[in-house]
């Protein structure tokens, strides 16, 4: 049984709590009646009623981004994310921690913190969980439980394969969150929509919310010609304010890749990114043939770590 399993789902028609089906069924189904059977790639989709009105990551985005991730271009970041998000996946001995990652996409960030996660914890630990006889005296960490979250079925399909040991499901960020009250330990949001309330709510107290967003410069070198969207004015101040009434600032980390990138690299770049949903995609191909062999790029990104207000601030 995979540790994500542990995780307290929640049916997105009626809030009721979710249950996989026996024997290793990919079935969800709550008391109420209600059912979701895995995709044959392996996630859940949970869109229902209406849907969602977002304009989900298409297919030629994720894939470009899970060619651009997969060359290790970013995995600095994500190693500092998984640093980041350590402290608070130490539960108490015999707790599984829980991580969502919230805009999951190709889920390699959160590959990174699963295998970091796993690094840390305890064999003798994770055996006696496993087997159900952990208790208070357990010494160390266990490995982490996850959720990977994202609105684009293309990246879930990505995701569920970097991630098969994590519950993979298509969920709008916007609308209440599929998942228990003070269900998980981390959040973490990599260049994805923040619902406060909602990480707020399922954040287990002590828990933490990771949040990586740009800082300016980041890929000056290339977003004018590529046509990349640029840094908002003031961003740090309107992250903070959207999360004041839930969450308390607890640290900060700035983080610069220096990048030497071929073509097919900057057109990845370039696709797999907000502006991906406009490009024009015959002057991307066009960019990319008229660029050098290799292109230098400045990547500056800002780690915000936050903590869950206590209730009644």
């Amino acid at each position: 049984m995979p540790p994500a399993r542990d995780i307290p789902l929640l049916c997105p028609v009626c809030r009721n709590p979710l249950r996989f089906g026996g024997d290793g069924a990919p079935t969800l189904a709550c008391g109420a009646g209600h059912s979701f059977d895995a995709a044959k790639q392996g996630y859940f989709n949970f869109l229902v009623g209406k849907g969602t009105v977002f304009e989900a990551d298409t297919a030629d985005m994720v894939a470009a981004r899970f060619d651009f991730l997969s060359a290790g271009h970013y995995q600095p970041l994500a190693d500092a994310v998984a640093e980041l998000a350590m402290p608070a996946l130490a539960a108490a001995p015999g707790i599984r921690p829980a991580v969502l990652d919230a805009g999951t996409g190709t889920g390699h960030y959160l590959r990174t913190v699963l295998d970091r996660a796993a690094l840390e914890s305890s064999p003798l630990e994770s055996a006696a969980l496993e087997s159900g006889s952990a208790d208070s005296a357990s010494p160390g960490r266990v490995p982490a439980a996850a959720i990977g979250l994202d609105i684009s079925k293309f990246a879930l399909r990505r995701a569920a394969r970097m991630n098969p040991d994590a519950v993979n499901v298509v969920a709008d960020v916007w609308q209440p969150l599929p998942v228990a009250d003070a269900a998980v330990d981390v959040v973490t949001v990599v260049f994805a929509p923040r619902n406060a309330a909602e990480f707020a709510r399922v954040l287990r107290p002590g828990g933490r919310l990771v949040v990586v967003t740009p800082r300016p410069g980041h890929l000056a070198e290339i977003a004018g010609q590529a046509g990349m969207l640029g840094i908002e004015p003031a961003k740090d101040e309107r992250l903070a304010a959207s999360l004041d009434r839930n969450f308390t600032p607890a640290g900060a980390r700035d983080l610069d890749l220096a990048l030497f990138l071929s073509p097919r690299d900057v057109a990845n770049l370039a696709l797999m990114g907000p502006a991906g949903h406009h490009l024009d995609r015959t002057g991307l191909a066009a960019l990319e043939d008229g660029l050098p062999q290799r292109t230098s790029v400045s990547a500056r990104f800002r780690i915000s770590v936050f903590e869950r207000n206590h209730p009644g601030k």
